[in-house]
């Protein structure tokens, strides 16, 4: 019954944001601050699913210039989980398949996110040339997840290299999001499923890596957020050990 409930409340709740927030952005369309506006508000579905997330940010983040924040890409709970974290003045890159879905799709677009087509290399090329002249332009950042793919328990995958051309191109810093864990976290007949911390980590100087590759940018990067990934989820098993400790 749980379940059915969550469900009912999920998807009422997701039409009514996607059709409001069309026709709010039919105003200002493709303003990159209408972004972090409607992630946060699909973030408030968390409690829905009986979630505690902490989010964790740099003393001065506010204040951060241009950058490219990437993030563990886990599952779909993303949505409500890494939303409530990005700043504003920051699009996403998603996949071109996104715009098919109903309301959302169209709401992803009117919020000035890109879409990449990941099977056309030259597609990719191009969305990569388009992200460093908008750098040049405007305040604007940019949210992508370097594995390409939910992980789906699999831990931290493989990074490609995309984000990281365009940083060191750019000239602008990476700053790693890492979400703790929540593949086969959430029960949706269970009412109550946990923490999730969030936390942003200091930006990555890119100069540094200008004379060295990509590459090493990104393994540099994967090894930092694997680190605080790994401390993250060790402090949530903590932290629900002592409450289960103290239900009793």
């Amino acid at each position: 019954m749980l379940s059915i409930l969550r469900f009912a409340i999920v998807i009422i709740y997701s039409i009514l944001i996607s059709v409001f927030g069309c026709i709010y952005c039919l105003f200002s369309p493709r303003n990159p601050r209408h972004v972090a506006t409607f992630g946060h508000l699909f973030g408030r579905l968390s409690p829905v699913f009986g979630l505690k997330v902490e989010l964790r940010r740099p003393e001065g983040a506010d204040n951060y210039p241009n950058a490219i924040y990437i993030a563990n890409h886990q599952n779909n709970y993303d949505m409500i989980t890494a939303a409530k974290m990005v700043q504003p003045t920051t699009v996403t890159v998603g996949k071109k398949s996104l715009l098919w879905i109903p309301f959302f799709g169209q709401l992803y677009w009117l919020t000035g996110n890109l879409l990449i087509d990941r099977e056309n290399r030259a597609s990719a090329h191009g969305t990569i040339s388009k992200m460093i002249a908008q750098f040049k332009k405007k305040r604007i950042s940019f949210w992508m997840f370097p594995e390409g793919t939910r992980s789906r328990g699999r831990g931290l995958l493989p990074f490609k290299t995309g984000a990281f051309h365009a940083a060191i191109t750019a000239g602008v810093p990476i700053i790693p999001i890492v979400v703790s864990n929540t593949h086969d976290k959430i029960k949706l007949n269970r009412l109550h499923n946990g923490h999730v911390i969030i936390e942003m980590l200091p930006p990555v100087d890119t100069a540094a890596f200008a004379t060295l590759s990509a590459r090493k940018l990104a393994t540099h990067c994967r090894e930092l957020m694997s680190a605080k990934l790994d401390e993250l989820n060790a402090e949530v098993a903590a932290r629900e050990a002592a409450d289960k400790r103290g239900g009793k």
